[in-house]
């Protein structure tokens, strides 16, 4: 790949390469190789050079959930544009945000009864800290701040995100702008199949803070980028919702993938046996076509404030705004008529098991695990098929590189030095693409992890020869 700009001759978007030190965006990775995309269509983007590119990440981010090029979503937000795109939200109300949060509420898990907008999805997870924190200072529980979550997860790139994200290699040198948040251990095949593990180090944890200082335990119902599609077994999920019950504390869940559709339900929390108390939500709301997100919290945590202070003021400028709120509402009217949260949740698990299928003969894949239209694929080193894969391979980044190549979208995760997950891929199209579009995406990811595992094998295989270590 070579690194591009965009460059405008006589009014027309032309491909020219580029060194990096020429450009005046400061990119996430000022060594990486950037193609230019123009356009998109359906599931399919194209970049300033004309080259075309499937995209099985749903935008790269998992968040263009219904595709490219939606006309009646872009005809929406045109339209409330010309009416109104803007009030703020703080002594003003709009028709949009008013009925974007009904429609959420009839789609949220029973219990649920107030919505709170943001602009992202590290917003709404920002929102969702603070108004558990809300919830126990209204009760007189002053000293309940403390929060405990999975070591192994992704929440995003803000300082309370980044300390939820119990991943020091992500922490950079932010370290001491974190607060200092309590993690447990992921229930993964390789460290805990049961659960019982991780809710010993819940019970370690809460002694380890005293329960009494506990304001929420906060997690992704289904993971999403750090550990690809995987939940905590029901053993886990039982044994929270008991330790909610018995010490007070708030379960929160990171649903800014898994929300509006991603898993085959509205919100994954659903499906669990531990039910939120709020939820954080963004990327399927807006479908990549605006940026908003929601915080959506049952009704006792709305009680303690209207019993108490009467006061939530924190938030952002452009919270609620009627622009956005159009969008949300084109993107659940469209996931309605077109019965797009039953057509994730009927295909679901084909697509995973013709994933599987692809991938059946490649030693290097030691499982492929799905909710939906979210799936993840785990590799191994092929010697034993347990052990992690040596991290100067870069296997998940060969993938991602190779698949681009061949004119695939992927997302891929490379190991941290946390030590809980190795080499990973994701795997999430859009809600709207078709049967032969989900067989020709699996067609190329499979040749692509075929073509990277035989490299991968040979590397090895000299590793081996030369005494090289696992």
């Amino acid at each position: 790949m070579r690194a591009v700009a965009v460059r405008v001759e006589e009014g027309r978007i032309v491909e020219a390469p580029i060194q990096s030190d020429r450009t005046h965006v400061l990119p996430l990775e000022l060594g990486r190789a950037m193609p230019v995309i123009v356009r998109g269509d359906g599931v399919w983007v194209e970049d300033a050079g004309g080259r075309r590119y499937l995209d099985a990440m749903s935008g790269g981010s998992m968040a263009a959930t219904l595709g490219h090029g939606r006309r009646d979503i872009i005809e929406a937000a045109r339209a409330q544009a010309e009416r109104l795109a803007f009030v703020h939200n703080e002594r003003l109300t709009n028709p949009l945000q008013e009925r974007l949060a009904d429609e959420l509420i009839a789609v949220a898990p029973e219990g649920f009864s107030r919505v709170r907008f943001t602009v992202a999805g590290a917003d709404a997870i920002e929102m969702a800290i603070q108004l558990a924190r809300t919830y126990h200072v209204e009760r007189g529980e002053h000293d309940r701040w403390q929060v405990i979550s999975p070591a192994q997860a992704y929440h995003g790139p803000t300082m309370e995100t980044l300390a939820l994200t119990g991943r020091a290699g992500l922490h950079g040198p932010f370290g001491p702008y974190l607060p200092s948040h309590l993690h447990i251990p992921p229930s993964t095949w390789r460290f805990d199949p049961t659960g019982d593990a991780a809710l010993a180090a819940l019970d370690h944890a809460l002694e380890q803070a005293g329960p009494e200082n506990v304001s929420a335990f906060f997690c992704e119902a289904i993971s999403a980028a750090a550990l690809p599609a995987y939940t905590p077994p029901r053993r886990f999920w039982q044994g929270l919702a008991e330790r909610r019950d018995r010490f007070g504390f708030l379960v929160c869940f990171d649903e800014v993938v898994t929300g509006v559709g991603r898993t085959g339900n509205w919100f994954a929390g659903a499906a669990t046996e531990c039910v939120p108390d709020i939820i954080a939500t963004a990327k399927g709301l807006g479908a990549g076509y605006a940026a908003i997100g929601a915080v959506l919290v049952r009704e006792h945590v709305y009680e303690a404030v209207s019993d108490g202070s009467r006061r939530f003021p924190l938030g952002h400028t452009w919270d609620g705004a009627p622009l956005a709120g159009a969008v949300g509402l084109a993107v659940l009217a469209a996931m309605r008529s077109e019965q797009l949260v039953e057509r994730v949740r009927d295909r679901g698990p084909s697509l995973r098991d013709e994933l599987e299928r692809a991938l059946a003969d490649i030693p290097l894949v030691r499982e492929v695990r799905g909710h939906g239209y979210l799936l993840g694929v785990e590799y191994v080193d092929p010697r034993d098929h347990t052990s992690f894969l040596p991290r100067e391979l870069r296997v998940a980044g060969r993938i991602d590189d190779v698949a681009f190549e061949r004119g695939l979208i992927t997302l891929s995760t490379q190991p941290t030095r946390d030590g809980f997950a190795g080499d990973q891929s994701l795997f999430a199209p859009a809600f709207t693409a078709t049967d032969a579009e989900l067989r020709e995406m699996v067609s190329r990811f499979a040749d692509v992890v075929g073509h990277v595992a035989e490299e991968v094998e040979e590397e090895l295989s000299t590793l081996s020869t030369s005494g090289g270590s696992r």
